[in-house]
């Protein structure tokens, strides 16, 4: 498949190619601990801001992107996001935090949950994060990433159409090979976490109390990590739950997605009816005491998406209109670049992902699944072990031949990308890639522990003066008058917007969740 679009008009098509960019950071203070503070007024309201939103909490900020059909405009546009951001943080000396893996931080208790305001459609964010704090403790939700989305032309899917032969509609079709790619990706994305891995190392305070299997940092106090580590963010210490083990997700079509999410959220779980769905005085606790209150709190490498509209439940969205995009969610950020991300990992993430979509995608089972899984354990852990094998198939194969197959077929992509845009800057970006094979030493987690090896950092310490460094980058390029004018005015229109929102409440919030709940009746579940 990949050679059909070597063809000129076939190949013209990935011209269009949207990506968009989800990013975190956590605000802190001059002295590196979460900031207790609301969000900036300033940068208008989380609820309905267009571009700067929060996470988890209050002091995580999210940073959205448009999806851009060019790699340039996008981070242009993420870079203005941040100088107006920071214009905004420098009174109170706040920075933003550029690692995955979090600040200092205080008691569970002591993390503020991000608000939203007191229409339904925000207090329902505000509870779900409530819930999520009583499920899996808050100090795991101050983890950062980057969302990377990604999506491809009605030209180019008539076009691949075409070539299968294939006689659905275009809807289908596409929301059948979207799932393709996502298999795909969860047998590979491993390779990425590999390449593109930035936290080996955590501070001590974020293990306080928890089961864990890391190591004393040798070189500086207050910091634990492994040898060989990569991205401890996608290990057990980050967005991982026992509880969902049990949840095993289907991939190989949109309806086997619904009825297995589906079931998930409708299904009670026993600790958590332990929990209550309200306390004593009648406040929510959480959303529901099923296995998932919703959707989003199923943690996956990577999601089908359909933008919603108001009130509808991403399941819905997706049966009713199938995939629009994939969301990848396996990226950390990178802390030495101001962004989090560079032009060179998004040309290999459209190259990685184009392969993906463009390989044979065999039907999944449970023993993939659960595959997958442990080669993602054993690459977060000891992914720079020269020796590492993973599991594929009825085989344990070398790390390093798996991923040079891998390499090899997205090379082959960003051919076509190359022939398409022009130049060669794909197949450059993946033969850096290449390299840090070839060489673990290249890869942002050694480059990590090298560096805070030689200074006698600690995590902390190391974190806190590149974010010192990114601070000043910014405040020395505020934005211009008129781009200031702009995202004053973006922020103004979303608190208005939030303010009609408010006004206009015509249901009580209990039975805003109950016909909220009801659109999963119709979702492919059995209950």
């Amino acid at each position: 498949m990949l050679r059909a679009f070597a063809e000129p008009s076939a190949n013209a098509s990935l011209r269009g190619i949207l990506r968009g960019l989800e990013k975190e950071s956590l605000r802190v203070t001059p002295q590196g601990t979460l900031a207790q503070t609301d969000h900036p007024l300033a940068l208008g309201s989380a609820l309905t801001h267009p571009h700067v939103t929060t996470d988890y909490s209050e002091a995580l900020l999210e940073f959205i992107t448009e999806p851009f059909d060019d790699v340039d405009p996008l981070l242009a546009q993420l870079d203005d996001i941040h100088r107006f951001t920071y214009q905004h943080l420098a009174a109170s000396g706040e920075r933003l935090w550029p690692a995955s893996m979090p600040c200092t931080l205080g008691k569970d208790e002591e993390i503020p949950v991000a608000r939203y305001g007191t229409s339904n459609s925000g207090r329902m964010k505000t509870v779900y994060r409530v819930g999520l704090g009583h499920r899996y403790g808050r100090s795991m939700q101050t983890i950062a990433g980057i969302h990377y989305n990604f999506s491809l032309p009605d030209d180019f899917w008539r076009a691949l159409q075409q070539q299968a032969g294939n006689q659905q509609s275009l809807q289908d079709f596409k929301t059948e090979r979207y799932f393709g790619l996502i298999r795909n990706f969860r047998r590979n994305f491993w390779l990425l976490i590999y390449l593109f891995g930035a936290s080996p190392a955590v501070c001590s305070c974020f293990v306080k109390n928890r089961a864990h299997k890391l190591q004393p940092f040798p070189a500086a106090e207050q910091t634990m990590y492994l040898p060989y580590a990569t991205s401890l963010r996608m290990g057990d210490l980050g967005y991982q739950s026992d509880a969902q083990k049990s949840l095993v997700v289907n991939y190989n079509n949109l309806n086997d997605y619904l009825a297995t999410l589906c079931g998930g959220i409708t299904q009670s779980y026993h600790a958590y009816e332990q929990i209550g769905v309200k306390d004593g005085q009648g406040n929510y606790q959480q959303l529901n005491s099923s296995l998932l209150q919703i959707e989003n709190e199923f943690y996956s490498s990577i999601r089908p998406k359909r933008t919603t509209g108001r009130g509808e439940t991403a399941l819905q969205a997706l049966r009713l209109r199938g995939v629009e995009y994939v969301e990848v969610r396996c990226v950390d950020l990178n802390p030495y670049e101001p962004l989090g991300i560079t032009k060179t990992q998004m040309q290999v993430m459209d190259a990685f992902l184009l392969y993906c979509l463009l390989s044979d995608s065999p039907q999944t089972d449970e023993r993939e699944f659960y595959q997958g899984q442990e080669n993602q354990k054993r690459i977060v852990n000891s992914g720079r072990d020269p020796a590492l094998c993973l599991q594929r198939g009825d085989q344990e194969v070398s790390m390093r031949e798996w991923a040079a197959e891998i390499l090899q077929g997205s090379m082959a992509a960003a051919d076509l990308l190359d022939q398409a845009k022009g130049g060669s800057a794909h197949q450059q970006a993946l033969a850096l890639q290449q390299a840090k094979l070839a060489d673990p030493e290249l890869t942002p987690s050694a480059r990590v522990l090298r560096d805070m090896t030689a200074a006698g950092q600690s995590f902390y310490a190391h974190t806190l003066a590149l974010a010192e460094q990114q601070r000043a980058y910014f405040a020395d390029r505020p934005l211009a008058a008129d781009q200031q004018a702009v995202f004053a005015q973006m922020s103004a229109s979303s608190l208005q917007a939030q303010a009609l929102l408010e006004a206009d409440q015509q249901l009580s919030f209990d039975q805003y969740l109950e016909n909220y709940y009801a659109q999963y009746r119709g979702c492919g579940c059995s209950t």
